[in-house]
């Protein structure tokens, strides 16, 4: 039997499981724990912080990118994606996502093997916990 290739629209869950598949592929994503929080919950306390310490602080590591959070989601992971300001409808350069209560949460993207990779964890990892500030 042959496989039957995909036509038309793919839906949103056929997308993710497609990305999943593809970063399956190569190095884990480093994970980042919270404290034990609700996903959501969690996710709102990062995107303020990150809203404030990255982007309205106009921080350089930041100035070509712009957030887009996600947090209302179907599937039980509420996100926050770093898009480029010119190019805002392509590929997120960073995903932080959360899942589960207590949350666990995970960073991945381009900008996570970057120069600012180690900073974006340790900033995520302070967030989750509930430290507010920069």
């Amino acid at each position: 039997m042959r496989p039957r290739l995909l036509t038309g629209f793919y839906s949103a869950a056929a997308i993710a499981t497609l990305g999943l598949l593809v970063t399956s592929c190569g190095p884990r994503p480093p994970s980042i724990s919270a404290t034990d929080h609700s996903a959501l919950s969690t996710m709102e306390r990062v995107m303020v912080n990150a809203n404030a310490c990255w982007f309205k602080s106009a921080d350089p590591a930041f100035a070509g990118y712009q957030l887009a959070p996600e947090l209302n989601s179907y599937t039980g992971r509420p996100r926050i994606l770093v898009v480029d300001k010119k190019h805002p409808t392509g590929r997120p350069s960073l995903v932080v996502q959360a899942e589960g209560s207590p949350a666990q949460l995970q960073a991945f993207g381009p900008m996570m093997s970057g120069a600012s990779g180690g900073r974006i964890t340790g900033d995520v990892n302070r967030w989750a916990a509930g430290t507010k500030g920069c």
